[in-house]
């Protein structure tokens, strides 16, 4: 935690909130940088929320999981809105 902000609790974070958004959670964060570093799933990323989750654009989500699986990656989905999960 920052130290400013532990001597000033009443400190406001800045907080972005969103909704129905796809996220890649990676086992570490040199497999995040791995991802990252194919240009097909680079464009696909929206931000890095921490080292090992990246946010994914709007729409991009089966374009995401047939790049990792490509590379030979096993995605596994959770919470798909409006299809059954994987």
């Amino acid at each position: 935690m920052d130290a400013s902000f532990s001597r000033n609790p009443g400190t406001r974070l800045p907080v972005k909130v969103h909704r129905r958004v796809c996220l890649v959670l990676t086992d570490d964060a040199v497999l995040a940088e791995e991802l990252l570093a194919r240009k097909k799933l680079a464009g696909d990323v929206a931000g890095r929320l921490t080292d090992r989750v990246l946010l994914i654009r709007p729409g991009r989500v089966d374009s995401v999981l047939d790049e990792l699986r490509k590379a030979g990656h096993t995605p596994q989905v959770v919470g798909r809105a409006g299809k059954q999960q994987e």
